[in-house]
């Protein structure tokens, strides 16, 4: 079962020819989540063969331009090729303004539902749930409301060892139920308790997402332990009081939480167009956090079971 983030921008402010402005998906179990929208991201999906139908609900940081210039275009996009799928938006508030001023005033219309909903981003809060995951906003201190998003996986069903459905002869019907925990009962009365027909599932798998913002550690409580932690690295560290003066991070600083929050890996990204070769990012969080790596587009980093 995948669980897999595919970067699709990874550029800070304007996009570049390498490097378009900040969009990820990422795909849980076959099911599609964007995170951002910047310029391009249309055209980014159609060379990263991402298939935009199956896309249901999206996931905005903040308001400014780099993170959601590239959302109407997808919008318009999506009612030109007829889609009918409702599609949810979770950003913090004025976004809806902002496409229903772009709709009237284009005298552009949608094809399908379109559903907002307000993320608070001065509260941690489960936005959206549903059979696989939840969705925890994380706040994020940046120069406008910003929220970086939690997805964590729901527990796994347990394992059924093929060899004792054929030695209890358990009926089909019971092999669910098995998988949730349930003993099972032979026809002659018999338990035959979970434990001796099962292996426990997979530890659930997490990705953090921590677009624009100043370095903030109030965050770590809520990262802690995560597979995949993306955070934003718009600068290397001598650039510091640029970075604390326009709320962003460091590759230092980003490399630091991470180190603090005991996650897995760090995804880096954001990048301010002053960096042509990357690389001096990249060593400069290393030497904080070895599992650093450049988020660039095109990349895909897939978190495997544990």
């Amino acid at each position: 079962m995948r669980f897999e983030v595919t970067v699709l921008g990874s550029n800070a402010a304007i996009p570049t020819a390498e490097r378009f402005t900040s969009a990820q998906i990422l795909n849980v179990q076959e099911q599609l989540f964007l995170i951002d929208c910047g310029e391009g991201t249309q055209l980014r999906m159609g060379e990263y063969q991402i298939r935009r139908h199956k896309i249901q609900q999206i996931f905005i940081s903040h308001l400014h331009g780099d993170h959601i210039f590239g959302l109407m275009g997808l919008l318009t996009s999506y009612s030109l090729n007829g889609r009918k799928k409702a599609l949810e938006i979770y950003a913090p508030e004025g976004l809806s303004q902002m496409i229903e001023i772009q709709l009237k005033h284009t005298q552009s219309y949608l094809t399908y539902p379109l559903h907002f909903h307000t993320v608070d981003p001065t509260q941690s809060d489960i936005i959206f749930e549903n059979g696989i995951l939840t969705v925890q906003s994380i706040p994020l201190r940046h120069r406008i409301p910003a929220a970086g998003f939690l997805f964590r996986e729901k527990p796994l069903k347990r394992n059924i060892i093929a060899e004792k459905i054929e030695t209890y002869q358990i009926p089909y019907t019971e092999i669910n139920g098995i998988k949730a925990g349930a003993d099972f009962v032979t026809s002659a009365g018999t338990i035959i308790p979970n434990a001796e027909l099962t292996t426990p599932p997979p530890k659930p798998r997490s990705f953090a997402y921590c677009s624009d913002t100043i370095y903030h550690e109030a965050i770590i409580p809520l990262i802690e332990g995560v597979d995949c932690l993306y955070h934003e690295t718009t600068f290397t560290h001598d650039e510091l009081p640029r970075a604390i003066k326009t709320m962003h991070t460091t590759a230092h600083q980003a490399a630091q939480l991470a180190a603090k929050a005991k996650v897995g890996r760090l995804i880096m990204g954001h990048y301010s167009s002053r960096y042509v070769d990357l690389s001096k990012l990249l060593v400069e969080a290393r030497a904080v956090f070895p599992e650093s790596y450049l988020g660039l587009d095109g990349k895909r980093f897939e978190v495997a079971f544990k």
